[in-house]
């Protein structure tokens, strides 16, 4: 699978015949990125010339991708026409995770139009894919007339094979070699892409969030389970050689004896632990927004010594990936923004303290700009991202076909 992070040479267009599909995929994937652009704008921005760029917006017109309308003339002249992505076509997201399944509808131009979320204890790969697969028939069967669906993302907190849907090791939802992306298929009828939750959030920010116009990139995301991540260098992500990089929650970061999900010691995973937080507050389960609120108004001195604790941990990573990745900004997600918000200046002095001066001195840090919306986002992008490479060839579904039965 293609790289779904593009930035300079690759966004470029040719205008060679030969290349007319990698124009075509150029073209759709500035217009998914930015949701409207003018034709002045892709001619700009492709190095294309304006014959060539009309006759790529007709065709994905007429593929149903992408639609126009006339800007209002603000001078002389006349109006520019303006290229939009369709909002109807769509892509189901769906987060598997300890404490819920929740699906989401996303449009091609990035926009969450429905979400749900079915709370869960510890769901089993078929329990997980049948909420969802229900879930989605109910989302879609709500959806207008003409809407076509890309398929399914899925944003799983684990290790995951991405080329056939297999979690290698999801520990916290004691998920171990499961096929769940052809298990979802089978049950929906639709084509299934699955990976890691906190890739695919990664992802999300740098197109649509807090870390959009910046090339080098750590984002960290800490929800149900575990703590993930991904590094974006030179505007592409790190993926290593079997798609596994970006797990920053397993650096070890003290000597400690507390073990993370996977059974690692010392770990950012082990130290900032989203349960330590529940357990503070006695709930028994909360969104990333319940819990945000909790710590943003907690005043007793057991939860202000739990912040101050997580917080020392989370600067000493994030110093650590200061000194490897050297990068423009640091994104967090999840509830270690509450950390961010509730002790900024203590997590910037520790940060400071655990990296090399010269690699700190102009590094930003930034909380998600999404919020509870970035995994779906991110999801959607993987079959999104399957279109946009075959614009002329993907098949599209239509949101009224019934999906066959189990």
């Amino acid at each position: 699978m293609s790289n779904p992070i593009s930035h300079g040479a690759n966004m470029l267009g040719q205008n060679r015949d030969d290349v007319r599909q990698h124009n075509l995929s150029a073209l759709l994937r500035m217009i998914h990125q930015a949701g409207t652009l003018s034709r002045s704008q892709l001619t700009a921005s492709s190095g294309l010339n304006r014959s060539t760029i009309s006759d790529l917006v007709t065709e994905l017109q007429e593929l149903g991708l992408v639609f126009e309308t006339e800007a209002s003339a603000a001078g002389v002249g006349r109006p520019s026409l303006q290229v939009s992505a369709s909002d109807q076509v769509v892509a189901f997201s769906v987060n598997t995770d300890v404490d819920a399944v929740t699906v989401g509808v996303v449009t091609l131009a990035g926009e969450v139009i429905a979400k749900r979320r079915e709370p869960t204890n510890q769901p089993t790969a078929e329990k997980a894919a049948a909420i969802a697969a229900k879930v989605i028939a109910s989302l879609r069967a709500e959806l207008k007339p003409g809407t076509r669906i890309v398929g399914i993302g899925v944003a799983v907190p684990g290790q995951v094979r991405v080329a056939d849907g297999v979690i290698r090791l999801a520990p916290h939802l004691g998920w171990v070699e499961v096929p769940f992306g052809p298990m979802l298929s089978q049950l929906t009828g639709l084509p299934v892409f699955c990976d890691n939750d906190a890739s695919l959030g990664c992802v999300a920010e740098i197109i649509y969030g807090n870390a959009k116009g910046f090339s080098d990139v750590v984002f960290l995301f800490a929800g149900s389970g575990g703590i993930g991540g991904g590094v974006v260098i030179n505007g592409l992500q790190l993926r290593g050689t079997a798609g596994y990089a970006g797990e920053l929650g397993h650096v070890r970061i003290a000597s400690s004896k507390e073990k993370d999900y996977s059974g690692l010691e010392g770990t950012l995973e082990s130290l900032v632990r989203r349960n330590d937080f529940l357990e503070t507050f006695k709930l028994f389960a909360a969104t990333d927004e319940e819990l945000l609120l909790e710590i943003s108004r907690s005043n007793n001195a057991k939860a202000q010594k739990l912040i101050e604790n997580q917080t020392d941990s989370l600067a000493a990573a994030l110093g650590t990936f200061v000194n490897i990745f050297n990068p423009q900004v640091i994104i967090l997600g999840g509830f270690i923004t509450g950390l961010f918000a509730k002790e900024q200046q203590r997590l910037l002095a520790g940060l400071k303290y655990n990296s090399l001066a010269a690699a700190n001195e102009r590094v930003l840090i930034r909380e998600s700009g999404l919020g509870s919306n970035m995994l779906m986002i991110g999801a959607a992008e993987l079959p999104f991202n399957e279109l946009i490479t075959r614009p002329s060839t993907t098949a599209l579904v239509s949101a009224k076909v019934k999906a066959p039965k189990a």
